[in-house]
């Protein structure tokens, strides 16, 4: 493809982006993926949710000759991206069991005759002998891999029938790829990038970081009491809040109810039809609040969540992150609570002991203890999310400007109430100098172990009772030196290597800390009370509240009759844009992120009205509040 060719399509990306998605311009990254695809190139993408990864196939879709094809794990997550590429203007459908085999058969001649645009199906019905007779007919453009995370034996979401993808790659060659996820830590990337034999692939790694999500862990003290505190707190907001078990989310569910929250219960045990019932309802604004399991969720792409609760403790941070990244992902303040009883930690320990031994157990336990190391952090809970995805970061306090170890974003409960700390860098030399001596190759426990002189038959064997590091740690308690190491992990100056049984090695970040070249802050270890919480950021533009609500009332009755839910119309932060820059006609209403010609043309007249007639009730422009 020749470079004039390739700039004819990039300005056809940005006419799409403004025409067809309202939006004014690309989000960071979007534009150099974009780029790569159009110039017919593989690509990994890993970024936030409600970071704008579907954008980035989206656009080259529509902009490109032919049919895209996107491998979606779930029924619901496919409905959803059809219902808002459709209220766009775009021709998309999806393939999967709940049609009719008329319905398939309809949809499978739309791609023959080249009437779709965009088709979403899952992994199993795409491997199936004739699905690939069918692709061959087709005039294919792009394959769009979304939750490639499901392809890797390191993910959270391992799922073997995501493996047969490489097939597909192996029949066309010629196609530009693109695996999407939100969670992926470096041995997942590296497994994508093998098994989907992604060739010379632009990897693009967006930032992790959710600075609108408020990250606040809480010890559980009297547990439902505290939901029921915070959940009467958050009257009118959307709010999902997870459980480990089918009986605690019925509990709670009941509860809830009875005490006048709008609730209803999720979880794999439910008829088919109640839970499509439970989650239609969540979409459209009818029910506040889900109480669930992790099924539900990865379907839910509810821009408008305003809390995520985690009444138990989850797995692996890469669900926590997901289920959090499920709140605030049109970029309002949102939160993230955490309940923690080290009980429910215990718990999850003995149902791990109980699977069968071997690699995959490892995995877990790896994962697991990664969760209870967040949960126990004395570090900025946003740190030791980024650093733990390898994003390796530092965050100053504003304060000094170059502190760079305190590592406060300002938002989570940690930096909002920050432990007691102390002068840690000869405490962490000897910590990492032991790491290194020991040949980098073990463990915490065992590290600990060394630090501490234990006399143990392993550490005689492997004569490190002879190292000058052997005890060198004896006057600290053994859990002391665990919150020391966690810190360190946190901090980015170590890092647990998971294709190898979490043995700990040494970053570039710990060279100028062992050669005591810079201070180094640590926390000591505290238990957390129980504390009334500050207000959550609020929505920093200056907009009309009065308006904002008539707007979302409006919303809430086009979206019913049009059968779709309120965010097909437009999400929050659109509403707040018009309700801030006050459109009075279509050009103005255009200026308006989200709102692109489709959009206008079939929503735009009945809130350009809603508008003047409040400026007219008003008198004039109001004084925004």
């Amino acid at each position: 493809m020749s470079t004039a060719e390739i700039i004819q399509r990039e300005v056809l990306a940005e006419q799409v982006l403004h025409d067809t998605f309202g939006y004014q311009q690309f989000r960071p990254g979007q534009q150099a993926i974009i780029h790569a695809v159009l110039s017919g190139r593989d690509c990994l993408v890993v970024m936030p949710t409600g970071g704008g990864k579907s954008l980035c196939y989206q656009i080259p879709a529509l902009v490109m000759d032919g049919l895209t094809l996107v491998v979606s794990p779930l029924i619901s997550l496919m409905k959803d991206q059809v219902d808002q590429l459709l209220a766009n203007g775009v021709a998309a459908a999806c393939l999967n069991s709940t049609q009719s085999r008329e319905q398939q058969y309809e949809v499978m001649a739309a791609c023959r005759a080249g009437r779709i645009k965009m088709l979403y199906i899952a992994p199993e019905r795409l491997m199936m002998d004739n699905m690939l007779e069918q692709l061959q007919q087709w005039r294919l453009a792009m394959i769009a891999v979304d939750e490639a995370h499901c392809i890797s034996q390191w993910g959270h979401d391992f799922r073997p029938e995501y493996r047969a993808l490489g097939q597909i790659k192996r029949h066309f060659t010629t196609l530009p790829f693109l695996a999407l996820t939100a969670t992926a830590d470096e041995a997942t990337r590296q497994d994508i990038l093998r098994l989907l034999d992604l060739r010379d692939p632009l990897v693009q790694l967006s930032s992790f970081d959710r600075p609108n999500i408020r990250y606040t862990l809480v010890e559980k003290y009297k547990p439902f009491e505290q939901l029921w505190h915070f959940v009467q707190g958050q009257r009118g907001k959307s709010g999902i809040i997870y459980c480990n078990s089918r009986s605690r989310v019925e509990d709670l569910s009941a509860r809830l109810q009875s005490r006048g929250v709008s609730v209803a219960a999720y979880h794999a045990g439910l008829e088919n039809a109640r839970r499509a019932q439970v989650q239609e309802a969540f979409q459209r604004d009818d029910l506040q609040v889900v109480v669930a399991t992790v099924a539900f969720g990865m379907g839910i792409n509810k821009p408008n969540v305003r809390f995520v609760l985690h009444f138990d403790i989850p797995r692996t941070i890469e669900s926590y992150y997901q289920e959090t990244g499920r709140a605030g992902r049109d970029g309002l303040p949102a939160e993230a609570i955490l309940l923690y009883d080290q009980a429910d930690m215990a718990w999850l320990r003995r149902c791990l002991e109980e699977k069968p031994i071997g690699q995959q157990q490892d995995i877990e336990r790896h994962k697991l203890n990664a969760m209870g190391a967040f949960a126990e952090a004395q570090t900025c809970r946003r740190l030791v999310l980024l650093n733990y995805f390898g994003e390796g970061r530092q965050m100053a306090c504003g304060n000094c400007g170059n502190c760079g170890n305190c590592g406060n974003c300002g938002n989570c409960d940690i930096c909002l109430d920050p432990p007691k700390r102390y002068d840690g860098l000869e405490e962490a030399r000897k910590a990492l100098s032991c790491i290194y001596r020991v040949g980098q190759r073990f463990g915490m426990a065992y590290v600990v172990e060394v630090l501490r002189g234990a006399n143990s038959q392993r550490i005689r064997e492997n004569a490190h009772d002879r190292l000058p590091v052997y005890g060198i740690g004896r006057e600290r308690s053994n859990e002391h030196w665990i919150s020391l190491l966690r810190q360190l992990i946190h901090l980015g100056l170590v890092s647990q290597n998971i294709t190898q049984h979490s043995v700990l090695q040494l970053t570039e970040s710990a060279r100028p800390v062992l050669r005591g070249e810079v201070d180094l802050m640590l926390a000591e270890p505290r238990v957390t009370n129980l504390k009334t919480r500050s207000a959550p950021k609020t929505y920093g533009g200056n907009y009309d509240r009065p308006l904002f609500a008539k707007l979302r009332k409006l919303r809430k009755a086009l979206a019913d009759e049009a059968n779709v839910p309120p965010y097909v119309v437009f999400n929050d932060a659109t509403l707040l844009e018009m309700a801030e820059q006050l459109p009075t006609d279509s050009g103005q209403m255009l200026r308006v992120n989200g709102v692109g010609n489709r959009k206008l043309e079939r929503f735009g007249l009945p809130f350009l009205a809603l508008i003047r007639e409040h400026l007219s009730d008003e008198g004039s422009r109001p004084t925004l509040r």
